[in-house]
């Protein structure tokens, strides 16, 4: 089931991806609990690392039990990347990843993320510059391509490979798609067959059917799951059960269900006080209910809950 990034072995083939305001250190202790192999830590930016920018320091906070845990820069300028690489190297992740697939106008619009994809040159620079800089493994997360002119992740892949990396992730859709339509599989089989470090496949995957055709159809190594476990995070252990038996996991409990959201509210309000931490749990309270009976009216009444004791009361009259 697991297979090894550089000198880290995972476990199983399962992975969280790295999604901004949701796989924080709350998040992730609870997928951990559910057996996922490795996860991805929330992106930061290796600008702002530099400039020691305060916000950025609790996005570093990582507990011994994640491991084997991926931390993920984001950035453009190799210098910059490989420095912050190395100045933060002896904090407890295992692996570094740098984004080049994120799709959002701001990071794109700075020549970061999957912006970079247009850009084999500097790939090449930044990857082979940090890959030098650090002992730990260095991997890439990229996407099929920008746009329809320029679909080039099995020439990005090879870049990246020469360049020194020790795996690279690739979701199957361009930039220009962000999450529309059907995830691109093909694309992944044709980077797995052109290159010989580890493939992690990433795309619509939701369950345990969809992880065990993308293993088939693309020959991957790893699966990369991110939007499947918003409000979910039992994805990884009902994923599991369907791989080992072919058959499909109970789903949780209505009681399982609110004891998962009062337990994930709780650790959020120990890590970011009471008044981020509870307005932060709205949307992954809009998560776990979507799908399940009287959740638009629930979704209305969270917005107005302030504190702890005040969502634990929403709970109970559910």
């Amino acid at each position: 089931m697991g297979f090894k990034i550089g000198n880290i072995q995972l476990k199983n083939d399962l992975i969280l991806g790295p999604m901004a305001g949701v796989t924080d250190l709350p998040f992730r202790l609870l997928c951990k609990e559910q057996g996922v192999g490795l996860m991805y830590m929330e992106m930061i930016s290796a600008k702002a690392l530099l400039y020691e920018n305060k916000n950025t320091e609790g996005l570093l906070e990582i507990r011994p039990e994640e491991s084997p845990i991926s931390l993920q820069l984001f950035g453009s300028d190799p210098y910059i990347i490989s420095e912050m690489a190395k100045r933060i190297e002896d904090r407890p992740f295992d692996i570094l990843d740098i984004n080049m697939g994120c799709p959002v106008p701001k990071v794109v619009n700075n020549g970061e993320g999957s912006a970079l994809m247009k850009q084999p040159k500097l790939i090449s620079e930044i990857v082979t510059k940090t890959v030098k800089a650090i002992q730990k493994p260095v991997t890439v997360k990229i996407r099929k391509g920008f746009d329809d002119t320029c679909i080039n992740a099995v020439e990005i892949a090879k870049i990246i490979e020469d360049s020194g990396a020790s795996a690279v992730a690739v979701h199957g859709r361009t930039r220009e798609e962000y999450y529309s339509g059907t995830a691109d599989w093909k694309i992944i089989k044709k980077v797995k067959e052109n290159v010989s470090i580890p493939v992690i496949g990433s795309g619509d995957v939701i369950d345990g059917k969809s992880a065990k055709a993308m293993k088939e159809e693309t020959g991957c190594d790893g699966i990369m799951i991110a939007r499947g476990a918003r409000g979910n995070p039992w994805i990884f252990s009902e994923i599991l059960h369907y791989l080992n038996t072919g058959e499909e996991a109970k789903r949780p409990s209505i009681e399982m269900l609110k004891e998962t959201i009062l337990r994930h509210a709780k650790k959020q309000v120990l890590y970011k006080g009471e008044f981020i931490g509870i307005r932060e749990m709205r949307k992954h309270i809009a998560w776990y209910t979507a799908g399940y009976p009287h959740s638009a009216s629930l979704r209305r009444r969270v917005n107005e809950v302030e504190d702890l004791e005040s969502l634990e009361e929403l709970l109970t009259s559910l």
